[in-house]
This record gives structure tokens, C-alpha cells and sequence, in this order.
């Protein structure tokens, strides 16, 4: 029966994938004067410098420089934002990125930082993967996925605090419902510690593995330089199966606390910066 469901996945997966343009693989450096592969799509206010490319950060980094707008309002896509010029689809995403440390100006700060895909069809419903960060405990991770249509929206996700080594949460939920359903039998079942691990403190690479049948979100260990698998889901539901858009976003979030800080939430005082060496996508290989 598993075999049949797979089957029958990949067949539908094959035709929706017909009905969009889609984009080869691509690797975006940000080190030059225009975007290749992203444009700009932010709804919020058109301030010059929420965003810029070919910024140098160091004497070894330089790329795409985000900031926040003290006065944006609340929400995604207000604050600044990049979104694919094409469709992309199963594969391999990745970017290394270093998000902003606001723990000493604003510890109670509402921050998001997100690296995802995204794409709202009106017959198939919504494709999202994601990564996320809030900036007011940099340690934590939130990984996960949006499925289905506006009225029966599902969540798969996990919530990580990696410099602990604590799984917050494996979770599915349906349409916002405060109900909430544990994910008991999925990988892997504990995360080790990165002793001191901070997404603010240096330049991490983060990614995830996009198939048909489940998708692996991962880091690279900033010691050994391995592969950290920090969810492995192939739960029955939950798994986009049609073409979205690559993005990155920042954002002030007025209703979103981090896991350790519920109550932080309030507007941005500074313009902090997120800072992105470069973002890539290679299609899956016999698609």
C-alpha cells in the first residue's frame, strides 16, 4: 500500500510540476549590483536602506544586507524580502546567514527571521518549507511546514534549541487550532548540544532536503563541519507536493514570542541587520 501512495505521488506530483515555469538550479552570491535569480517583493514601507546587495560585512564576508524599519508595521512581508523569479520544486535549499543579536539593546524584541519557500495556488493551496528564526534568543530553531487550503491550513514543525541541545516540540496541528498533536515517532529522537551555539555569533550555512516523500532540514556543524540533521520528517501528511518560490524575509512580529521569551515582542528600536553570504537551490536529479 506505501508503494501505491508513493506512486501515486510522484505521478501527481510529475503533472503539477508541468503546469510551472520552473528555474534549473541556480546559486545566488549577492556580491554584485543585481539580483539574478530573487527580486525584491516587500509590501512595507520603500525605505532605501531595508535592503542592499554587495554589502561587505568583513574582511571575509560580503553580500545581502537586511534591516529592519523601526516604524513597519507588524507582519510578514512588510519588513524586507526576496522572492524567486521562478518556481522551484523538490531539491536540495541552502543558505549561510547570520541573523542579528538585539539582547543587550532590546532583549524583548519581535523578530522573525525566515529562509523558506512559498506559494499560494488557488486550486492546490499553499506550499511552504521553513526555516525560522526569532532574533530574541538566537540559540532556538523553528523548522516545519504549511500545507492545504485557507480553510484547512496544516502544520508540521519542531522547535529546537540546539545550544542546549532541547527539543521544544514535534508537532502537527490543523487550521490554527490550539489543539495540538505530538510527533512521537519521528527522527532524530534527540539533538546534541553545540555548546554555545548562537545564529547570531558567526556565519552558519543551514538547508533542507525537499522530496515527495519527506523533507530533512539540516546545518552544517560549525565544528566539525558535518551534516547536522535536525528533523528527518516522513510523516503521511504535511509534505508540499507542488512547485513554490524560494524566499528570505525579515520581519516584526507583534503576536509571536520565542519559545524561552513569550512575551518578546515589541516593535524594533534599531535597524538590525540580517546578513546573507549567498542562497542556493539544486533541483532534485531525475525529476
Amino acid at each position: 500500500m506505501k508503494n501505491k501512495s508513493l506512486g501515486f505521488l510522484l505521478l501527481m506530483s510529475f503533472l503539477i510540476a508541468m503546469d510551472f515555469p520552473q528555474q534549473e538550479g541556480f546559486r545566488e552570491e549577492f556580491d554584485s549590483d543585481e539580483l539574478i535569480h530573487f527580486k525584491y517583493g516587500s509590501t512595507g514601507k520603500t525605505s532605501k536602506f531595508k535592503w542592499k546587495i554587495g554589502e561587505v560585512f568583513d574582511e571575509e564576508n560580503k553580500g545581502l544586507s537586511f534591516k529592519l524599519h523601526p516604524r513597519e508595521k507588524a507582519g510578514p512581508g512588510k519588513g524586507p524580502e526576496l522572492i524567486s523569479k521562478d518556481f522551484t520544486h523538490f531539491g536540495t535549499y541552502s543558505a549561510r546567514l547570520k541573523v542579528p543579536d538585539p539582547r543587550k539593546s532590546q532583549p524583548q524584541v519581535g523578530a522573525v527571521v525566515g529562509l523558506f519557500t512559498y506559494h499560494e495556488d488557488k486550486v492546490l493551496g499553499l506550499s511552504e518549507i521553513d526555516f525560522e528564526w526569532l532574533i530574541a534568543d538566537p540559540r532556538i530553531i523553528y523548522v516545519g511546514t504549511w500545507t492545504g487550503k485557507p480553510d484547512s491550513l496544516r502544520r508540521v514543525g519542531r522547535t529546537i534549541n540546539l545550544a542546549e541541545g532541547i527539543i521544544y516540540t514535534s508537532e502537527e496541528r490543523l487550521d490554527y487550532a490550539r489543539e495540538r498533536k505530538p510527533l512521537t515517532d519521528t527522527s532524530p529522537q534527540t539533538i546534541e548540544a553545540i555548546p554555545d551555539f548562537d545564529a547570531s555569533s558567526q556565519f552558519h550555512t543551514y538547508g533542507f532536503d525537499w522530496n515527495e516523500e519527506r523533507v530533512r532540514w539540516w546545518m552544517i556543524h560549525p565544528v566539525s563541519a558535518d551534516t547536522l540533521i535536525l528533523w528527518d520528517y516522513q510523516g503521511e501528511n504535511g509534505i508540499p507536493q507542488h512547485p513554490s518560490k524560494y524566499r528570505i524575509n525579515f520581519w516584526h512580529t507583534a503576536n509571536w514570542g520565542v519559545e524561552t521569551k513569550p512575551e518578546a515582542t515589541e516593535a524594533p528600536k534599531r535597524r538590525y541587520e540580517l546578513q546573507v553570504d549567498w542562497m542556493e537551490y539544486r533541483p532534485k536529479v531525475g525529476f
